[in-house]
């Protein structure tokens, strides 16, 4: 199971192809350890926006909803069991931010 990352400057359609044409930026490599990470939320009944990520489906976050999800991870970083774990929270910080910065944007976490 993983969670991949894809960064859209608008909303995204369902069909891949399609979708490449709204496409800002990706992050494929670390899914295993952020669907842990976030997994982890869910297991434990920590409330916030990054326990509504589906790890086995899709969940599209828009700008507003990755500012505040962006205050979740500093908590969420202590409670992390790895650096794998670390490493992906920090990715997805960074993507959590620049959709942030970015007016009508949407994160696109694609679980397995």
């Amino acid at each position: 199971m993983g969670i991949d990352l894809e960064l859209h400057s608008a909303r995204p359609t369902r069909n891949w192809r399609k979708s490449r044409a709204t496409l800002l930026s990706s992050s494929y490599e670390h899914g295993d350890a952020l669907a842990d990470a976030l997994g982890s939320l869910q297991l434990l009944g920590v409330p916030g926006r990054l326990t509504a990520v589906d790890p086995y489906g899709d969940t599209l976050m828009n700008e507003q909803e990755t500012g505040v999800a962006l205050t979740e991870i500093s908590s969420l970083r202590q409670q992390c069991s790895d650096q794998h774990q670390v490493a992906a929270l920090d990715d997805l910080a960074t993507q959590l931010q620049q959709c942030a910065n970015t007016p009508g944007s949407y994160l696109w976490f694609q679980g397995d």
